[in-house]
């Protein structure tokens, strides 16, 4: 099965290094340099990996005859896609296959769809489309994502207050 590792970015600097979203849990194995990778789309590569570092958390390839900025500028949006087993990064999901899934409250309520997953500095954010088309942007942890179930179509969120459009507050009584 062919899975994305990560999506190329803007351009950085002046002599073709590119900026990457990461879309795997083991970027230092798939995007070492010498790595060969495919692309989608698959006009686009293969391209092979020379240099790969990291700065302020962010991801950064210098890419095999990519030399200017207007090169790496032509790569902006190309996904780089390898072959892997599906157990490959065990207790991790991949994009695809969050994609499309129903994001629903405990009880069974629809908040959305989940439409993208972002690497963020900290952790994973799950992107979901709500029925009135905001994106609300949820952090990928247990402790707001405490169930994927890909098999059943839907993923399990309990945001905090505010992450989702048209939220009321609830009065507990409570004082601080």
């Amino acid at each position: 099965m062919k899975v994305t590792v990560a999506r190329i970015g803007r351009a950085h600097g002046l002599k073709g290094e590119v900026s990457v979203e990461l879309r795997t849990d083991i970027p230092e194995q798939r995007l070492k340099p010498g790595s060969t990778l495919e692309t989608e789309p698959a006009v686009a590569g293969p391209l092979t990996v020379v240099a790969a570092r990291i700065q302020s958390g962010r991801w950064y390839l210098r890419i095999e005859d990519i030399e200017t900025r207007e090169a790496a500028d032509s790569l902006r949006g190309v996904e780089l896609v390898v072959e892997a087993d599906e157990d490959e990064e065990d207790g991790a999901w991949y994009v695809h296959e969050l994609v499309g899934l129903r994001a629903e409250r405990p009880d069974g309520t629809v908040v959305g769809e989940v439409v993208d997953l972002m690497d963020m500095p900290a952790h994973d954010v799950l992107i979901v489309r709500e029925p009135s088309g905001y994106r609300a942007m949820i952090p990928f942890v247990e402790e707001f994502v405490p169930e994927v179930d890909v098999e059943g179509g839907r993923v399990i969120v309990t945001p905090p207050y505010g992450l989702l459009e048209g939220e009321e507050q609830v009065d507990t009584g409570e004082t601080h």
